[in-house]
């Protein structure tokens, strides 16, 4: 097909500003779905996304129309997937902005455009929802305009959930919409960017790509440029949304390629695909390795379960290219894996996939980042949990990640938010106004967002905020760790690491909350919070008591002593041989500090 008739887009908006919805109509309309085999969140096919109502994978799917070919990629909205939305972004001339007409813009919807602006795409502006009650759309114009400074002529009413309109969104990709670019280059070769991969038991790795240029044929021998893998392309076509093959997938196009690769490492996001007997000189643009950032450790509640929690990852972690693990043994939990994730959401919706897909009962220990130490000897070392720190004595500084964020929030409630950015050791960078609503950046620590920021953030703003981060870089701080002995055990799973200044905070309240979570025994347990050879909090938990007393009928002094002194040298013996049991709510007190 003419490249002039072809048009490639994708939907940007906040989670739940309705893009999946949009995608359904626009495949209804244009016939490429029939009536009957259509279901909402078509593009969503993980259970798990048809329940949250987010896209966690996206997809892509071909649409015709008026005689021209629609390529749309349906993105991801959350903060976690950023990386992924950009190389999307990169694969598509055209971006179709979805603003919810009840909540206005939202935090992801601003950070998405900034990216579709970095890429230099067209944006078509879409009001979503206007035939809900509470529907203010004159107000999300402003808003909408004040950002891209559009004409309000440019800005489309629909209501995805009806089709209402929506034919006037296909209509204005035709008309406005730019065709497809390609790289200009001195040579001929194939230059195809992958823009998502994903793993198919029967299959092996199929590759989504957008082609810029020259042509790949079935069964060419592929390249991967940054990975420096080579493949099969055993087989090529398009998704209507199902795969549709073809004899070669042409410049422009946006397909998918079936390989013989085993894994996806081998073929990630954002990675060049060329031919390998005639390779392009050089890749294209803004690859980069994405590393994970948040760290927790994954335990079965039964040691039996540990091989299928291996297999398990094993298994996600062949379509997950980000997601990191190795083995981790503790003396309490036994056995599990030290995963890492490019964010919380990321981590929740490994873990519910653990659980539901295989069956597993897992115990996830606090989420922790990572931090680079650098030692007296000049060395420098990356630790992903506390318990990996060596002695401080050989310590010169530790670095840990910092983020830039970017918070929405309507104007009245600015104090709240800044206050609550204060606490976690952030400071406000900027602040500024679209409209009725109040941008605040703000630079914080990672380690003091990943327990429970988001959920204070939504508490303290009655759910108005919406909240988007990006790694900025490492500084070095004044940090320590924090263990926790339970009976003077000490327990590495508990370990975390924290800033001076909020130690003795922590570890207060983390043995308040051991305190509530830990079974009282027949003798007296001490819990201690210590950083190195210092105490710094402690509770305690008070014994049984049998009163030995009970059976004296006299009220003889000497021999009421006697039978508790015989009682307390009990307790002692029974203090050094046992065992304490430590539930596996002991180790997520610090998920949710204020319960």
């Amino acid at each position: 097909m003419d490249t002039d008739k072809i048009r490639n887009f994708c939907i940007i908006a906040h989670i739940d500003h309705g893009k999946s919805t949009l995608a359904d109509r626009m495949m209804e309309i244009t016939g490429t779905v029939e009536k009957r085999e259509m279901k909402a969140q078509l593009l969503d096919s993980m259970e798990l996304e048809r329940e949250k109502g987010i896209t966690i994978k996206l997809t892509p799917v071909q649409m015709h129309y008026k005689g021209y070919e629609l390529n749309l990629i349906d993105t991801p909205g959350h903060v976690d997937f950023s990386y992924e939305v950009s190389r999307s972004l990169q694969a598509v001339e055209t971006a179709i902005l979805v603003v919810d007409a009840t909540q206005g813009i939202q935090a992801q919807t601003l950070a998405n455009v900034y990216l579709a602006l970095e890429q230099d795409l067209y944006i078509i502006p879409v009001i979503n929802k206007i035939d809900l009650p509470a529907a203010d759309v004159k107000k999300v114009e402003d808003q909408i305009i004040n950002l891209l400074g559009c004409g309000r002529e440019e800005i489309i009413g629909v209501s995805a959930k009806t089709g209402l309109n929506v034919e006037q969104v296909l209509d204005a990709i035709i008309e406005r919409a730019p065709a497809p670019r390609n790289v200009k280059t001195d040579d001929e070769a194939l230059r195809a960017l992958i823009f998502d991969s994903y793993f198919d038991d029967y299959r092996g790795v199929v590759l989504y790509v957008r082609i810029f240029n020259g042509s790949l044929p079935k069964n060419a021998e592929i390249r991967m440029m940054a990975a420096e893998k080579n493949g099969l392309a055993l087989e090529v076509g398009i998704l209507k949304p199902d795969m549709s093959p073809k004899n070669s997938l042409e410049e422009g196009e946006i397909g998918y390629i079936v390989t013989n690769l085993k894994t996806t490492r081998e073929a990630k996001v954002g990675d060049t695909v060329t031919i390998a007997k005639k390779p392009a000189g050089t890749p294209l643009p803004g690859y980069k390795n994405v590393l994970p950032f948040v760290y927790a450790g994954f335990f079965p509640v039964s040691n039996e379960d540990y091989k299928t929690l291996k297999e398990a990852i094993e298994k996600l972690a062949l379509s997950d290219s980000a997601l990191q693990y190795e083995p981790e043994n503790s003396p309490v939990l036994g056995f599990g894996l030290r995963i890492g994730f490019l964010g919380l959401l990321h981590m929740d919706i490994i873990r519910e996939r653990l659980e539901r897909e295989f069956d597993l009962d897992l115990v996830v220990t606090n989420p922790s980042t990572n931090y680079q130490v650098k030692l007296n000897s000049g060395e420098e070392i990356e630790i992903k949990s506390a318990a990996d720190l060596p002695d401080m004595s050989d310590v010169l500084e530790i670095r840990e990640p910092w983020v830039k964020g970017e918070i929405i929030v309507p104007k009245n409630m600015i104090g709240n938010v800044l206050n609550l950015v204060v606490e976690k050791r952030g400071h406000q960078t900027n602040l500024s106004y679209i409209e009725d609503r109040a941008v605040i950046d703000f630079e914080a620590p990672m380690a003091n967002l990943l327990t429970d920021f988001y959920d204070q953030l939504k508490s303290t703003t009655s759910g108005y905020a919406s909240f988007n981060y990006e790694l900025a870089d490492y500084r070095s701080e004044d940090l320590v760790r924090v263990d926790f002995l339970v009976g003077g055990q000490k327990i590495d799973a508990l370990a975390c690491m924290c800033h001076h200044s909020e130690a003795d905070a922590l570890g207060r309240e983390v043995t308040k909350k051991l305190k509530e979570v830990i079974p009282r025994q027949n003798y007296e347990v001490a819990l201690q919070a210590a950083i190195g050879a210092r105490i710094i909090a402690r509770e305690t938990i008070g014994a049984y008591r049998k009163d030995v007393t009970v059976k004296i009928h006299t009220g003889d002094r000497d021999r009421k002593a006697k039978l508790l002194e015989k009682q307390k040298r009990g307790k002692a013996r029974m203090k050094r041989f046992g065992k304490i049991d430590i539930p596996s709510e002991a180790f997520t007190v610090m998920l949710k500090r204020d319960d």
